[in-house]
């Protein structure tokens, strides 16, 4: 590829990364600086207003360009970022330590499960703060504003059945728009206070602190608004490379939002009682308007690109066994990460509204803001420290020295979040409790099923073996018997025989695996053994960001002598009717009885495996557990 090619593709991915990657940080100016100020916790004086610029710059260098930028983008899973990629690198790097990995496992699960905490908070609180500058350019239009933000996520919902693909070109554009809005309000008001830049000075910060001390603390819970989204710089490397976003964040992200909260300082500075909105009174008069317009904007790009991050955490979450199967849609013919999921989508919906209703306010949405976005970066740093030591083998002293700073930083900022929890921090909490508890009796079920399946049934060898003794009626064709494990006879086969008395030409028994990987390479994807008179054992390897096309798959048994004809192929499968039973050493009986209806309502397997529906044959089974 020639160097302008390369310049121009870079030039794609970092207008792109812009889009998707700082849409939530990059409208934080419209609420956090506000929110640190509005409690009257902390007067805005002249020595206070630098002492927190000072903690809001200091905040961001370490926390996003030190930390993510730096550090975490370098833990990438073939390619791949966020908290499940994380959390497969680190499980991975202990796998020799059965207990340590299974508190990671937790804490990951965990974590992915606050995800959706966040999901339903951010496109919530961006939202609405976009929209409040209504009542700042018109006062009388205070009471549509509520009416407006819930139209406008109504409307943010609704299209995402269509896919993203048509508009997701300009998300761009308008971010570069909007990121260069934020440099022109900040710098002429940066430019009439220049003594606002000293708060550059880390010691501010510090003063700030010393003079504050508990006050300073709780105003932790309000700067950590400045670094909501930060987990995207990792989530999405994926989509664009490392590259793109560090250049996007070094380039125009940081500088941008610096500039704009400097000139917030120094407008609060000149004029105090702007506090109220310190952003939206930056702007001159004739601007109001159509900086709300662009506001609400960027806001909905922002809510789109966490939505879009919700249906792809979803869709890795049921590759790995952690969720249910749910109807995932495509939206794109050329890009397979374009996905749309309904239930997640009308779910996130109906709580972004209750969220909308319940708090009213960006103020009152921002006291629970914060502990989902502090827990995750956490999490994430826990993780890092264990993919250093164990998966990088760096010494001790070195893994300890990269992550402990971070981990102090991260920790302190999470005290401060729980002292709102009774103000509304508790409403991510139960969103993120509730995906935890439901993610972990899916993992919990599954095991136990599949134990009981294991001990009720035949070995597939010795079950084949009783039925060659005789001579099995054989019919044309292929029958490919879908199994969850891979050595005994699946109920589907037992059926067909019981009740067709017939055996196919060929018989396939594939049991499908999903690994810890984002993709397995294609010379992995099939293992196949033989098992004679024209029988094999097939297993299909997947990585969790990979679709699982199982008749794709099937296509490479050519190579190994296999001939398959596409027309003459019939699917069998075998759906289990889950009943709980008390009394079973299981799991408590309300969480079986949570595994049995979430186990009735998971999409067909049909579906998940990419079957085609007129040569699917399903047979049913009832399993207590």
């Amino acid at each position: 590829m020639s160097d302008s090619n390369t310049h121009k593709n870079l030039a794609a991915l970092t207008l792109g990364a812009l889009g998707v990657v700082y849409g939530d940080i990059g409208t934080s100016p419209l609420y956090a600086l506000k929110e640190i100020f509005h409690a009257g916790h902390v007067p805005p004086t002249p020595d206070n207003i630098l002492g927190v610029l000072s903690l809001i710059f200091w905040t961001m260098t370490v926390i996003v360009s030190l930390k993510y930028v730096l550090l975490i983008l370098r833990a990438d899973n073939n390619g791949e970022g966020g908290l499940i990629a994380m959390l497969a690198l680190a499980t991975t790097a202990v796998k020799d330590k059965p207990r340590l990995r299974e508190v990671l496992l937790l804490a990951g699960l965990f974590g992915t499960a606050v995800f959706y905490g966040d999901g339903v908070i951010t496109p919530a609180i961006s939202v609405l703060s976009a929209v409040e500058g209504l009542q700042v350019v018109a006062p009388p239009l205070k009471s549509y504003v509520l009416p407006v933000t819930l139209l406008v996520l109504t409307g943010l919902f609704v299209v995402q059945r269509f896919g993203t693909g048509g508009i997701g070109r300009f998300f761009g554009p308008v971010t570069l728009m909007w990121f260069t809005v934020l440099i022109a309000l900040g710098l002429p008001h940066v430019l009439s206070a220049p003594g606002v830049l000293k708060a550059l000075n880390p010691l501010y910060a510090l003063e700030f602190f010393l003079h504050f001390k508990a006050t300073a603390f709780v105003a932790l819970g309000a700067v950590i608004l400045v670094v909501t989204g930060g987990e995207a710089l990792y989530a999405d490397m994926g989509h664009f490379g490392k590259r793109p976003i560090r250049l996007a964040w070094y380039g125009l992200v940081m500088p941008a939002l610096v500039v704009n909260y400097f000139g917030q300082g120094a407008l609060l500075l000149q004029q105090p009682t702007a506090v109220d909105n310190p952003f939206y009174k930056m702007a001159p008069d004739w601007a109001g308007v159509p900086l709300v317009i662009l506001a609400t904007a960027a806001t909905v790009i922002a809510s789109q690109a966490l939505i879009s991050a919700a249906f792809s955490v979803t869709k890795q979450a049921i590759q790995l066994g952690f969720l249910p199967r749910m109807q995932v849609l495509h939206t794109s013919a050329s890009d397979v990460g374009q996905i749309y999921v309904p239930f997640i989508n009308w779910g996130l919906y109906v709580l972004i509204v209750l969220a909308v209703v319940l708090f009213e306010t960006s103020t009152s949405l921002a006291s629970a803001y914060g502990i989902a976005v502090a827990l995750d970066m956490t999490i994430t740093t826990i993780m890092t420290f264990f993919v250093v030591r164990y998966g990088w083998r760096y010494p001790l002293w070195l893994a300890i020295g990269a992550t402990v700073f971070f981990f102090v930083i991260d920790v302190a900022f999470f005290a401060s979040n729980m002292l709102k929890l009774f103000h509304g921090g508790w409403f991510p909490l139960m969103i993120g409790a509730a995906m935890f508890a439901l993610m972990l009796t899916w993992r919990d079920g599954r095991e136990i099923l599949s134990e009981k399946l294991r001990t009720s049934s035949t070995g597939l060898k010795e079950f084949l073996d009783s039925v060659f003794l005789g001579e099995p009626v054989r019919v044309p064709g292929t029958a490919v018997f879908l199994t969850a494990e891979e050595d005994i006879a699946p109920n589907a086969l037992l059926h067909n025989l019981k009740h067709n008395q017939v055996l196919h030409a060929q018989n396939l028994f594939v049991t499908v695996r999903h690994h810890q990987v984002p993709v397995v390479a294609p010379e992995r994807r099939l293992v196949i053994e033989s098992l004679g008179r024209d029988c094999w054992k097939l297993v299909l390897h997947f990585g969790f960001k990979e679709e699982t096309d199982v008749p794709q798959a099937l296509c490479q048994l050519g190579q190994h002598g296999v001939e398959l004809d596409e027309m003459r192929t019939s699917y069998f499968l075998s759906r289990e009717l889950v009943l709980p039973k008390f009394g079973n050493a299981g799991m408590a009986m309300w969480r079986e009885k949570l595994f049995a209806n979430l186990h009735h309502n998971a999409s067909g397997a049909a579906d998940f495996l990419c079957l085609p529906p007129n040569r699917v044959v399903e047979v049913g089974a009832q399993v207590e557990i």
